[in-house]
């Protein structure tokens, strides 16, 4: 009887993800991937082909708390299915990357032919099943934070919508100004975060408008402007502008882009837009100034406007806050001395800070002053704006643009004792984008800012979380420093090490797999599979998986000639890996760690007991057992061996060089053993003559 038949192979232009998801790079799937490539999927075991794999964007990590917690899908949204590394389509050959494999839309987007809607399709095929995706995904403790037209889609007129997926970059990462708060749009792109419910409801707010009006609003305006516009006006008279809105969607619509978070409507309020528009919150509007502010290029008349132009215009609100130009302002012409006295005790503060008129003290005050001013705004540092929880996606980002690239052999200055950017340092707006945020971790900057906005922040919880990154930044070695910051705080961020060949390995049971798959079969001397990228890997895999042993060679110092990790250190770790992860022989990752601690036999002071380790340590390694081989070249009875026969030949030697060097030596010494050597022979020739007689007398 024959065998069954096996899966078909995998053709040239397909890539199989989890063992099960074939995805074709051959067919791109135009406008379904919400910003990032998407490719046609079929699954090989049920068949399935409502699919498609997006590709997570090299240098990034995909959202891991929304893969775990996506497990059960949910209806009215395209939920991913499982995730894996593959070759980056269209990238350079070996290049690779990651894929999420999700569900597919069923129809085109929103974008794909914008017109106007009327107020009943808005309410039942948009409102209510967007807000019942919502209310489960909030359940979930998850977030969704790409809610806009190019990626919410329907499979035809009058069919209620299906939310894209968003989970293959970092939150909100390709989200316009105009679809986000004023205190999210004004980060880094990457360093959103997850945020909260509430701003997935004020982006299915403005998509609601979008929809209404049949165009995007404030199209012509640049992101800044948006910006300002909504700090200056409100979000809603910002984007509505003139538009005419029916009454029901006009007063649902004020509730939705409420400035505050707290006062938006939750989505389970919304799946009933009457009871929604009942129970609007009415806000007390924000105290506005007859004369504006003037901050750098920039007038204000609020003052969340004014800590927006203070922290886009660091030097110049530093001015103004120092000279009292922004005090009096505040009293006379907005008439807030409450806030007044607060921005007071906040330039008190800068006065105790250490450092003197350091720019650290200075970026800190910029932090605090901006957020006793506004306290919905985000972290304010110096050329970088983050939410905490998207600091760690702004650092991975900031890793791939050029001059911050970790990898490149340039270590910033964190892992240099932890010392750097404490007073005296340069100003952190002038460096890379990675100095930028590691200088903000250095100073514990979101500690300061939730101290200065403690009704809506938790400082002992903020300042914890602050103490641990500098932590991180602050262990020495290679297993510490800024890469094990990035690697910490981004889950499922692939190594960066150039030792992967552009390998997507972003958990520890692949790494061993994907190393032996890279080692050449004659791997050189010199530098081994593991640099300090790596190192950092491993130690923050590990440590996040509660694994002991968290800090691999982490009192190793680097070759300062090489820049590698010591050799008997790399096979240490990679025994452990392949006991872990990896049973079976891994033979080009033995042979390329054998190559690399070849040098430590020379050590070995007897020739034949070297040759003998090379031999077994040469056929461990085509054995493909990392174990073994640091065995051999850590076994304490052989080196105690190899040791004591060479002190004792060594010993041999001084003796006879002592000897011969009394020979040499004049003087009664001198003759005195000659004549005792005369003696010995002379006797010895004696008797060697008179045995000669008495055996021929014997014979004779």
């Amino acid at each position: 009887m024959s065998a069954p038949p096996g899966p078909p192979a995998i053709p040239a232009a397909e890539l199989l993800i989890a063992g099960a998801f074939a995805v074709d790079l051959a067919r791109p799937l135009a406008g379904a991937g919400g910003g990032v490539p998407a490719f046609a999927v079929a699954d090989r075991r049920s068949g399935r082909r409502d699919l498609m794999a997006l590709a997570v964007p090299p240098g990034l990590p995909a959202r891991a708390r929304a893969l775990i917690g996506l497990v059960t899908p949910i209806d009215g949204l395209l939920t991913p299915v499982a995730h894996g590394p593959g070759p980056l389509a269209g990238g350079h050959p070996g290049e690779r990357t990651s894929y999420v494999v999700c569900t597919a839309p069923p129809g085109p987007s929103l974008a794909a032919a914008p017109t106007a809607w009327p107020e009943g399709a808005l309410l039942d095929h948009v409102l209510r099943p967007v807000a019942r995706v919502l209310q489960v995904l909030g359940e979930r403790g998850l977030t969704h934070r790409a809610i806009r037209p190019d990626n919410v889609f329907r499979a035809a007129p009058g069919q209620p919508v299906v939310l894209g997926a968003a989970w293959a970059t970092p939150p909100a990462l390709h989200q316009p100004a105009a679809n986000e708060p004023p205190y999210v749009a004004m980060c880094l792109p990457a360093g959103r975060g997850d945020g909260s419910i509430a701003d997935d409801i004020y982006a299915l707010g403005v998509l609601l408008l979008t929809l209404s009006a049949g165009a995007p609003p404030l199209a012509g305006l640049d992101p800044a402007g948006v910006i300002r516009r909504k700090l200056e006006l409100g979000s809603f008279e910002a984007l509505a502008g003139e538009t005419r809105l029916p009454a029901l969607l006009a007063d649902l619509l004020r509730g939705m882009l409420a400035e505050d978070p707290e006062h938006r409507p939750p989505p389970a309020l919304l799946a009933d837009p009457a009871a929604a528009r009942a129970r609007r919150v009415a806000a007390r509007p924000p105290r506005r100034a007859q004369h504006p502010l003037r901050v750098g290029p920039i007038g204000v008349s609020g003052a969340r406007a004014l800590a927006h132009a203070i922290a886009g215009a660091p030097e110049a609100g530093l001015r103004a806050l120092r000279t009292g130009a922004v005090d009096l302002w505040l009293r006379r012409d907005l008439g807030d001395t409450t806030l007044s006295m607060r921005l007071e005790e906040t330039l008190r503060l800068r006065a105790t800070d250490r450092g003197g008129e350091d720019s650290r003290a200075e970026a800190l005050l910029l932090v605090r002053a901006v957020a006793t001013l506004d306290p919905l705004a985000p972290v304010c540092w110096p050329g970088a704006t983050v939410w905490p929880d998207g600091l760690g996606t702004a650092l991975a980002a900031a890793q791939g643009e050029g001059a911050g690239r970790l990898h490149s052999g340039a270590e910033p200055a964190a892992n240099q004792g932890g010392a750097a950017n404490q007073g005296g340092a340069a100003d952190p707006a002038a460096a890379d984008p990675v100095r930028r945020l590691v200088s903000l971790v250095q100073a514990e900057a979101i500690a300061a800012w939730a101290d200065a906005r403690t009704a809506r922040a938790d400082p002992l919880a903020h300042r914890a979380e602050a103490r641990q990154w500098r932590a991180w930044l602050q262990i020495q070695g290679p297993a510490g420093g800024v890469r094990r910051l990035v690697y910490a705080l981004n889950p499922l961020l692939p190594c960066a090490s150039p030792r992967l060949a552009g390998r997507a390995v972003a958990v520890l049971a692949t790494l061993p797999a994907a190393l032996n798959a890279v080692a050449s079969p004659t791997p050189p001397a010199g530098d081994g599979p593991i640099d300090a990228d790596t190192m950092a890997f491993i130690a923050a895999r590990q440590e996040a998986g509660g694994s002991p042993g968290t800090d691999p060679g982490a009192g190793a110092e680097r070759d300062p000639t090489q820049g590698s990790v010591p050799p008997l250190v790399q096979m240490e770790v990679l025994a452990r890996l392949q006991a872990r992860f990896h049973p079976a022989p891994l033979p080009g990752l033995a042979r390329w760690l054998a190559a690399v601690a070849q040098p430590l036999t020379a050590d070995w002071h007897n020739n034949g007991r070297r040759a003998e380790v090379v031999a077994q340590l040469t056929a461990a390694a085509e054995a493909g057992l990392i174990a073994p081989m640091l065995a051999l070249l850590r076994d304490p009875s052989r080196r105690l061996d190899d040791e004591r026969g060479f002190l004792a030949a060594r010993l041999d030697v001084t003796r006879i060089d002592a000897a011969l060097a009394a020979v040499e030596t004049g003087g009664p010494d001198r003759a005195a053993l000659a004549r005792q050597w005369g003696q010995e022979l002379a006797a010895g020739l004696g008797i060697a003559a008179l045995a000669a007689v008495l055996g021929m007398a014997a014979l004779g």
